[in-house]
């Protein structure tokens, strides 16, 4: 049995990737790059607020089977078993999204299509410089997908690409375009 190892550079996913970013502002400030690794750990911390406050939105069954790809029966009869906990009422259940389970995707496996890049982090970067810039001229939130910050903003934009293996180069490319 083969075992993929990770890269040195490469973390093992968008959660893992504010431990990265801190590596990296390490390395930064020891070649006397402050300014550039203060900002990398902003954007770390940033992520981890986001993370955190994600992490504590709950679903209704129907929500959550829209969120999950699994039905609001099967569901509902986990919640009933005691499987995954009951964060509303009783009869009016809700799930919480650290604990809602996510239905493995029905192509191929990410370990396999990650040799594959559809986008690059040139392209991830100006996607979410867009997405900023529209946000900043022509703001609007809704009660259905309120956005708070622009690290909420950058944070649901990296989940809509299909590697977030990629995106440890993204602090630096960011820093690279403000830069200019």
């Amino acid at each position: 049995m083969t075992r993929r190892h990770r890269k040195k550079n490469e973390p093992a996913s968008v959660e893992g990737l504010p431990a990265d970013w801190r590596k990296q502002a390490k390395a930064l400030r020891r070649y006397g790059g402050e300014t550039p690794a203060t900002a990398i750990e902003r954007c770390a911390d940033d992520l981890e607020a986001t993370m955190r406050e994600q992490d504590e939105t709950t679903f209704s069954l129907v929500e959550a089977a829209h969120q999950s790809g699994y039905s609001k029966d099967h569901l509902g009869r986990l919640v009933r078993e005691g499987k995954i906990p009951n964060a509303g009422r009783p009869n009016a259940p809700r799930i919480l999204r650290r604990h809602l389970p996510l239905k493995a995707p029905s192509g191929p496996r990410l370990a396999e299509s990650a040799a594959r890049r559809d986008v690059s982090n040139e392209q991830i970067v100006q996607s979410i410089i867009d997405c900023i810039d529209s946000f900043q001229y022509h703001p609007q939130p809704s009660a259905s997908s309120p956005v708070t910050s622009y690290s909420t903003l950058v944070y649901r934009r990296l989940r809509q690409f299909p590697h977030p293996l990629q995106f440890i180069n993204i602090p630096c490319i960011l820093l690279r375009v403000v830069l200019q």
